[in-house]
């Protein structure tokens, strides 16, 4: 023990003064220093750390004793508030009722629509529309559009509402059908079928029944297909969803318009061996062999083919029919032109026919003369000009001639 304390007690410490103290520690190398300011920094920024940590938790305590002891102070939205707004934005899911939603998202195979429901809605491609489409924007129906729907069922999946505009569509088409046909009016429908009693066309959306009792041409079923006609309604049921159209009617009142003595341009569609059937503007007249020319016409394929372009003159119509009589021979400048030349007939039509109509309305004129002549109390006779007025005594007592040559207007 003495000899380890005297080994201590040999043992000599430097001498500590304050200028060793104040002194600055010093380093051996560049990398020394690096490593020193570094974890200097990275402690400054743990405290850093460290203290947004503690206040973020100190507000979170507070935030969750406010909510605890007092969830509605400062809240202006209260809960009778959002039943309110509840009850204000509430609809009814039923089938059949109306609702009204936006387009927010279309596709190949329909679209979304926003009904303020729990769910968007979905508007399937086939009840978009009632016409046939292959898209839904070739309806109209893009994002942003808002309309009324119907609702025709519900997601099971879901819950989410299928929607339809084709019902609603359709209520209107069958409206406007009914107004059409109050009205009377003429509309064209294009054949989309066939059975054995007519052919179906669309009008309005909506497809109609023509028996072919109410066809004016000699078409058959299938060269009608996928053409217009024009059309008149003859029954709207939409109880019995039931439209029925006659084309026959329609084509009466475009006859109407078809004056005795007038020229119309026309296409050959047939020939038979008693005459052609010449397509006037979508009417069908025949013009019968022996109309065609003053001289025998033994084959008509000698005088016309299917496809020919020529102009006829209106002989007579039958509106309850829908028949058409037509004819060239009326027309023919010579006896016979219609087979020699056919040209110099269409470019006289307009002229011949005036001769023909003056024809008529002179024989008329004499006709209502000589009826006058048996009718002296009515006051009126013929003058020398063709017009009626006051009898006198300019009338002979043995009445007129009418076996002589009623002479022509000059042009």
């Amino acid at each position: 023990m003495a000899s380890l304390a005297q080994q201590i007690g040999g043992l000599r410490c430097p001498s500590l003064s304050n200028t060793h103290l104040l002194r600055k520690p010093s380093f051996s190398n560049t990398r020394t220093v690096k490593r020193f300011f570094t974890t200097k920094a990275a402690v400054a920024v743990s405290n850093a750390q460290t203290r947004e940590r503690m206040k973020l938790k100190e507000m979170f305590e507070e935030a969750y004793e406010r909510c605890r002891t007092a969830p509605y102070e400062g809240v202006a939205f209260t809960v009778d508030d959002f039943h309110s707004a509840i009850e204000k934005y509430d609809y009814n899911s039923e089938i059949g009722t109306k609702v009204k939603g936006t387009v927010f998202n279309v596709d190949a195979n329909g679209a979304l629509v926003d009904v303020t429901a729990k769910s968007s809605a979905f508007l399937p491609l086939r009840e978009a529309s009632i016409h046939g489409i292959k898209h839904v924007e070739e309806a109209g129906i893009v994002p942003g559009l808002r309309e009324e729907f119907v609702i025709i069922g519900e997601n099971e999946h879901d819950d989410s509402l299928i929607l339809s505009l084709r019902q609603t569509q359709y209520d209107l088409a069958w409206e406007r059908c009914r107004q059409l046909q109050a009205e009377d009016v003429v509309l064209t429908g294009k054949v989309v079928g066939a059975n054995k009693g007519g052919i179906v066309a669309i009008v309005e959306g909506l497809r109609g029944f023509i028996p072919f009792s109410q066809i004016s041409s000699k078409s058959s079923a299938e060269e009608l297909l996928e053409k217009d006609l024009p059309l008149k309604f003859v029954e709207v049921d939409e109880e019995q969803s039931r439209l029925v159209l006659s084309n026959r009617k329609a084509m009466a009142d475009s006859q109407a318009q078809l004056g005795i003595g007038s020229v119309v341009t026309g296409t050959v569609q047939s020939l038979k061996p008693y005459g052609a059937f010449i397509d006037i503007g979508g009417i069908n007249g025949l013009l019968h062999v022996s109309q065609i020319s003053h001289d025998r016409v033994s084959d008509i394929a000698t005088v016309l083919q299917p496809g020919d372009t020529l102009k006829v003159m209106i002989l007579s119509h039958d509106r309850e029919r829908g028949r058409v009589s037509l004819s060239t021979k009326k027309l023919e400048p010579t006896p016979g032109d219609m087979i020699r030349n056919p040209k110099l007939v269409f470019e006289k039509a307009e002229e011949m026919a005036q001769t023909f109509r003056q024809r008529i309305a002179q024989a008329e004129a004499m006709a209502r003369a000589d009826m006058l002549r048996f009718q002296p109390e009515s006051g009126l006779t013929l003058n020398a000009d063709g017009i009626l007025g006051p009898l006198t005594t300019d009338l002979p007592a043995e009445g007129l001639d009418f076996s002589e040559e009623i002479p022509l207007a000059e042009d």
